[in-house]
Order: C-alpha cells, then structure tokens, then sequence
C-alpha cells in the first residue's frame, strides 16, 4: 500500500483533514513528534535540539559537535525503517527527507490563502489580525527554510515538489480525504520492487550517515542498490588516506555490498576537511569584549585541537547559554554591560552543569573568592600560560563527562 506525506502551512486545518483521511483510509498517523522522539533516543540528543535541524537556526557550536548532521542521520534511520512498513500517512518536516525515488509516497500539499490562515489563527489564538500575520509570516519563513535547504527553492508550497496540492480554504475536509483516497487507489504509487530497493538504499544510506559521523566524518552518501558513493566536499592532505578511512567504515553497515569515493565541487574550494574528534572538549565558549585578545586565544587554542565559538558581551554568552548550552565557559570579569560576575551568577543558577573558567587581568582576590563561591571551575590570570589554560579546560571536560557518566 501507498505512504501518504502531509506538508501543511500554519492554520490551514491540517488536524481536521488528517483526522478525516485516517478515517477513510485506516492509515495510522506518524507525526514529527514521534520520530523526533525515536531519533532523540537512538541519538542521544535532547529532542529539542534534534527538532532544531527543521528551523534556520544552526547552532554556533556545530562545527564542532556535527549535531546537525547527527541528528538527520538518525532522522533518517527512523523514517526509513517506518518506510519499511508501508500503508502509513506521516504528517509533518520529517516526510520531506523521504527521497524521490522512493516512487510509492503520495506527497500531498495543505495550504490556504493568508486571509483565511489570519481569520483561523485571530478566532484560535484571540489575537490582532498583525499578531497573526506575524505568527504565520514566521511559520512560513521555518517552512520555506527547510525546504530550501532539501531542494533549493524558495517556495515551500511549490506545486512541483508534490503530487498534489489543496487549498483546504476552498475544499472541506470530507472532500480532501475523498480525492487522496482515490489517488493512492491508482496502479501508479503501489509499491513496487524498484521503489522497494529505493527504501532499503535510504535506510542503508542513513546507516551508513550514523556510522560516519559517529567517526567524526561528515561527507555526501548516496546509495543505489546497495553500493554506495560517498562524496568528499572538502580539501584534505592526504585523499587516498581519508577515503580507505571512509571506505572501511561503510563496508561494514548492514546491507553494503560495495564503497566508492569521489570528490565533489567542494573539493576544490578553500575549506578544510576535518574529522571531528568526539573526545576533545567540543563546545567550548570565550567571553570577552577585547576582540583582539579573545580571537588570539581562540586561534591559539586551536592550535593544541580545542575549538572554540566566541562572543563579545555578557548578554550574548547568556543568550547562548539558553540557546545552545556550552560545556565551557571561559570569562573575562570586566566587561560592560553585564559582567562577568553578574554571568557566572546567573549562569550557574541557570545552568549548574556548565563549567566557568574566570579568565581576567584586572580581578582581586576578593573577586577570586567571590567567583569560586558562586561555582567557578577555575579563576585564571590572562598572563597564564597557554598550556596550563588547556590543561585547565580539559580538566573542566573530564568533570563534566564524569558527571554524565554517572547513574
């Protein structure tokens, strides 16, 4: 039987028109949430984060912990194994990573005209008709990200990324239901053997993700009838050495019969290949409005393998804190604005399990006391030794992954 995918704008009665189709069909309903669940699980990634990879926000931090690319791997894993069982609506982002030759996938387009959204969304949400059509425009901006990012356009509710598109403002529910149940009647979207082949290539392309990025690599996969092509989009010393790597990896994913390397357009341009080293500290963040200063010390810690993301002011390290949560924190005392004091205060209430290294020209002994009362890892001196600093930040990191490791 035939998988129906939904894509719906914001207030367009996605809810009502899957209530009906499941109805009609009997198909049961797999949503983002349930698949986010499963991923989170499998991946070890909070699923607020995994959800992350369906808005345009990427964090500062990914470059050095790949969690995007962890997390639609895993996304991937868990939408391909449900594949596997067919007769199925999935609801949601997560459809979209459903490739196009998996030919068995009816993929249906829910929208409506933006008065009729702002009408249902003011009786909703009891709001001004602006709240709702800010609320929508930036619903819309989340959908059409995503959808630029899988296939480079610039309209998420293109009529040529679906089978078929409906304008739930001009047809009922009941009557939606009706034309999908007669389209995934036809002879055309039955599972067939070629669109079979196309679900194991997709689940053994997602497994083989995992298994690289677990690795610390992040290259193109592709798979077609069970040989896979791994693509690399990034300059590297030594190419034959990294694609044995690769390739000894691959050969060992379940269902791989044989491993091919290219090199993509990326190849050529000015950025580097690096396999991400799980083990070193990986989101390290500095804290100081001396610019010059902070992006030496960044550019230094580099150099002895410890990444790091920079921010200028107390308020951003404190958004970020929010937003993307560090494993360390390395900060200046005197900073205008919030302070450096004012941070680690609300940074340890907030965030206990992040590790603050106080780095400062200017601080006191007072300071010194009032910092490790309020749970400092570390009160440094700017003229320390940048040896003894990465000591320092790798100490912080063997408490925190002990404290994770912990029952």
């Amino acid at each position: 039987m035939p998988v129906i995918t939904l894509f719906s704008g914001s207030y367009c009665n996605e809810k009502e028109v899957v209530q009906e189709i499941g109805l009609r069909t009997g198909y049961p309903l797999i949503s983002d949430k349930e698949i986010v669940a499963e991923a989170s699980k499998r991946a070890g990634i909070p699923e607020n984060r995994i959800e992350r990879v369906f808005s345009n926000k990427t964090s500062v931090f990914n470059r050095l912990t790949r969690e995007r690319e962890r997390s639609l791997a895993y996304l991937r894993a868990v939408l391909a194994e449900r594949l596997s069982e067919d007769a199925l609506m999935i609801s949601g982002f997560a459809a979209q990573l459903i490739p196009r030759e998996i030919s068995h996938v009816l993929r249906v387009c829910l929208i409506a005209d933006m008065s009729s959204r702002v009408s249902a969304a003011v009786q909703e949400r009891q709001i001004s008709d602006a709240e709702a059509l800010k609320i929508i425009h930036r619903e819309d901006e989340k959908c059409a990200a995503w959808m630029h990012r899988l296939y480079e356009t610039l309209d998420p509710w293109s009529a040529s990324l679906y089978d078929i598109c409906l304008p739930t403002d001009k047809t009922s529910p009941d009557e939606i239901a009706g034309l999908i149940e007669k389209s995934i009647a036809q002879s055309v979207i039955k599972l067939a053997s070629g669109s079979k082949q196309a679900v194991d290539d997709f689940n053994t392309a997602a497994n083989v993700e995992i298994a690289l990025v677990k690795k610390g690599h992040t290259v193109g996969v592709e798979v077609k009838e069970s040989v896979v092509t791994l693509t690399i989009n990034k300059h590297v010393l030594m190419l034959s050495r990294l694609e044995e790597e690769l390739k000894e990896i691959a050969i060992q994913v379940a269902g791989v019969t044989a491993v091919e390397t290219k090199v993509g357009p990326g190849y050529y341009q000015t950025d580097v290949y690096r396999r991400q080293d799980f083990e070193a500290p990986s989101k390290i963040l500095l804290v100081d409005d001396e610019k010059k200063y902070v992006q030496t010390l960044s550019k230094r810690l580099m150099m002895r393998e410890l990444d790091s993301a920079v921010v200028y002011d107390g308020e951003s390290a404190l958004e970020l804190a929010r937003e993307d949560e560090p494993d360390v924190m390395i900060l200046d005392l005197r900073m205008p604005g919030i302070d450096g004091i004012e941070v680690l205060r609300r940074v340890k209430k907030t965030h206990p399990a992040i590790e603050v290294i106080v780095l400062t020209s200017q601080g006191s002994e007072a300071d010194k006391k009032t910092c490790m009362e309020l749970g400092a890892f570390a009160f440094l001196s700017k003229s320390v030794d940048i040896e003894e600093l990465s000591k320092t930040i790798n100490a912080a990191h063997e408490k925190i992954s002990q404290a994770r490791a912990r029952p």
